[in-house]
């Protein structure tokens, strides 16, 4: 393994860890959101501003994630053919679908249209607990 390699598989590994940190956080924000009062402005343009920025913070995050792993596929060749490398892949179009998601879901609290609970929230929180964890089985334990 060279130098390069393993610089590359280190700062993958952070870019995901830190672009996950924001999709386990966001949807935090809408639990919140989704319980403010209607009289609450104040609250709730504090709460969007911080999930506007956090979901631009989360997106910056989310291209060299993206971009090292392609260079570690691609470029390197890491798990080439290999089933468990189709299913992480598959699980990576995931997190991009629950990314752009959120984003949709920031928009419609913006726009008074939100129509779900906060108790629906916590459980659409834990979605990117399960592909977190799941991408990281598949890559440490490789069982296909």
């Amino acid at each position: 393994m060279t130098s390069a390699y393993l610089w590359v598989k280190a700062f993958h590994i952070v870019f995901v860890a830190s672009w996950f940190a924001g999709l386990f956080y966001l949807p935090r924000i809408f639990v919140n959101l989704a319980m403010v009062p209607a009289d609450s402005h104040a609250e709730r343009e504090r709460l969007l501003l911080m999930g506007r920025k956090l979901y631009r913070f989360s997106s910056l995050l989310m291209v060299p994630a993206l971009v090292l792993g392609l260079w570690l596929w691609l470029g390197v060749g890491i798990g080439k053919g290999q089933g468990w490398m189709h299913a992480k892949l598959l699980l990576v179009v995931g997190a991009l679908g629950y990314h752009h998601l959120c984003r949709g879901v920031l928009r419609s609290f913006e726009q008074f249209a939100n129509k779900r609970s906060h108790k629906w929230f916590r459980v659409f929180n834990e979605v990117t607990v399960l592909l977190f964890a799941a991408t990281v089985v598949l890559v440490v334990v490789k069982p296909f």
